[in-house]
């Protein structure tokens, strides 16, 4: 019989014994460590993601130890093509369910959307009701965008710019914020019409309000996105909060405001005697709230939430709208003010258009298809998306139950089902051998004479600002849309 002192000495034996169990059964062993404590613990990669550090330390990482790495005991970072994002993205690897299912944090009103579906049978379901309209050839001959569009530049942006301008004692101009305004009155534009969406443009007290509230929330999302398990439970049994009440009360308020919008929307629609301007058509809410009534029709699901069902997407569709559109046009006028020669010939180009895109022209923008056209444009924009993706870090997937090999052909391994699996745009766009002079902005890369296989590695297969697959963004066309209307 072991007597006190020998059984307190022997725990930390059988501690270390436990571990070293794990890890020689953990399949991961194989997989090059990102640090040393990661094959044993995912708190070094837990202590990365709550000071930011992320990005920069897969970088580091990823340049280190190749495209695969071992980021805990069940996760790990691709950075390739092969056995790379073509397995897990476009591969159909799902985002995952319960606890698995890290994007249960972009849930709106407690009701899933589109983007927060684990499942991709669910997720197919409701593409199918949104992707005709947020098609290429839909957005680019949408009359009601088009006009939607030129009311927000002729009525609002351009008058905004003008007066800013135009004081005796002109103060800073805060692109970020005008930029947001922007994108957000031309998506919830689109989303719900004219009359029913936003104006934030015209609106600054409210757009400062606005951007408090969606801004306050950035630096807390860290503990309800890793370990939500651990969230709730410190709230429930102890009642702390990891997470400020402030938090909720701003989730609140933007539910509140979308679902405001909402309702005019779909009051419109009510007046059937009323005829809409193509201005004030809700293209996207007219769609999405036919489709979903008629799917809880043929499914026999609860009607009662049918209007939170379409709020909570449409939600999704405008945060993410405006935010990673304002970020990159924040970014890519930051990029031009350090170039006076890259923006004369951006404005050539751009003059080139009829009519053409300044305030003392037709109150009318240019055909769509003319200004996807122009190629000094797109590369500005391409660029600025590979460079500064406005989501640069991990993505995360699940891999299947079943497991499976990732990494070239001739370094791979197997990693088991149900581990975390992710890659990130802002590493795909570092490769050297695809983006030469990779952390520099040099929009003539776009245009430059490559061979087909090489423009291919370029512009699809290694160009990540949308993510790929059947879960890649569905609004990358209307974002594309925007961007090319705003410079």
């Amino acid at each position: 019989m072991l007597s006190p002192t020998m059984l307190i000495l022997s725990l930390p034996l059988l501690l270390l014994s436990n571990i070293l169990y794990k890890y020689l059964r953990n399949p991961l062993r194989q997989v090059p460590a990102a640090h040393p404590l990661a094959p044993f613990t995912s708190l070094w990669i837990l202590y990365i993601r709550f000071h930011a550090l992320e990005n920069q330390t897969l970088r580091a990482a990823h340049e280190r130890l190749g495209p695969i790495i071992c980021l805990s005991p069940h996760e790990v970072s691709v950075n390739c093509v092969k056995g790379g994002i073509r397995d897990v993205y476009a591969g159909g690897m799902e985002k995952g369910n319960g606890r698995f299912n890290w994007y249960s944090f972009f849930t709106n009103y407690g009701i899933p959307n589109m983007f927060s579906l684990g499942g991709n049978k669910e997720h197919s379901v409701r593409k199918r009701m949104l992707s005709n309209v947020y098609s290429k050839s839909v957005v680019t001959s949408s009359a009601p965008l088009l006009a939607q569009s030129s009311v927000i530049f002729y009525q609002r942006f351009f008058p905004y710019l003008e007066r800013t301008f135009s004081q005796a004692e002109p103060g800073v101009l805060n692109i970020y914020a005008l930029f947001s305004a922007t994108t957000m009155d031309i998506v919830c534009a689109y989303l719900f019409g004219l009359a029913s969406g936003s104006n934030l443009i015209d609106n600054p007290n409210e757009l400062d309000h606005f951007l408090d509230l969606f801004n306050s929330r950035r630096s807390h999302n860290f503990f309800p996105q890793e370990m939500p398990e651990l969230t709730q439970a410190l709230q429930k049994w102890f009642g702390y909060r990891l997470v400020p009440e402030f938090v909720n009360r701003s989730n609140e308020e933007i539910e509140s405001w979308t679902k405001a919008m909402c309702d005019r929307a779909s009051g419109l629609l009510r007046q059937s005697d009323v005829e809409i301007k193509t201005v004030d058509t809700p293209v996207v809410y007219q769609q999405l709230s036919a489709a979903i009534a008629k799917e809880v029709k043929k499914s026999g699901m609860e009607k009662v939430d049918l209007d939170l069902r379409i709020a909570s997407e449409v939600l999704d569709h405008l945060a993410a709208g405006f935010d990673t559109s304002g970020i990159t046009l924040a970014y890519l006028v930051h990029e031009l003010s350090l170039r006076p020669d890259v923006q004369y010939k951006l404005r050539e180009e751009l003059l080139s258009l009829s009519p053409p895109m300044k305030p003392s022209s037709t109150p009318t923008l240019p055909d769509p298809k003319a200004v996807d056209a122009l190629p000094f444009l797109h590369a500005v924009i391409w660029e600025t998306l590979r460079l500064h993706s406005a989501i640069p870090g991990p993505q995360p997937r699940i891999t299947p139950s079943s497991g499976c090999r990732l990494g070239p052909e001739e370094r791979s391994y197997y990693i088991p089902g149900n581990f975390r699996v992710s890659a990130s745009a802002g590493l795909l766009h570092s490769n050297e051998d695809v983006y030469p002079r990779a952390t520099e902005w040099r929009p003539e890369r776009w245009i430059e004479e490559v061979d087909e296989d090489k423009r291919k590695d370029m512009e699809s297969r290694w160009f990540w600002a949308f993510g790929s697959g059947g879960r890649m963004c569905v609004g990358s066309h209307l974002a594309v849309y925007r961007k090319l209307e705003s410079p």
